[in-house]
């Protein structure tokens, strides 16, 4: 199974071990890591799953699509290593994969 790493905002980091076939806000609800409020379910419908990913991990992940960049743009802490967690699908290549939450989400 791979592991993802999740770090607050204030630091304190969340390694968890992932299903594949689920998504990275999945994984972050499935093991109560705080700050991913994903409000729409994972519906691509909101940016409540805001995550930023490592810089190192950005090829291994991909960019948005059109319903995800929609919705990022509407967010004003959007960086550009920003991704939706619901639009990020776990496979074993993210193994060791390492994601940054905002201090709030919107």
């Amino acid at each position: 199974m791979p592991k993802i790493t999740y770090i607050e905002h204030n630091g304190k980091e969340h390694t968890v071990q992932a299903e594949v076939g689920v998504s990275v806000m999945n994984v972050a609800l499935d093991n109560l890591v705080p700050g991913i409020d994903a409000d729409c379910g994972g519906e691509c419908s909101c940016a409540t799953c805001h995550v930023m990913v490592a810089p190192s991990w950005m090829d291994v992940v991909g960019e948005p699509g059109e319903a995800e960049e929609s919705m990022l743009d509407l967010n004003p802490e959007r960086q550009a290593n920003s991704r939706l967690a619901c639009q990020i699908p776990v496979v074993d290549a993210l193994d060791g994969l390492v994601v940054e939450l905002p201090e709030f989400q919107f």
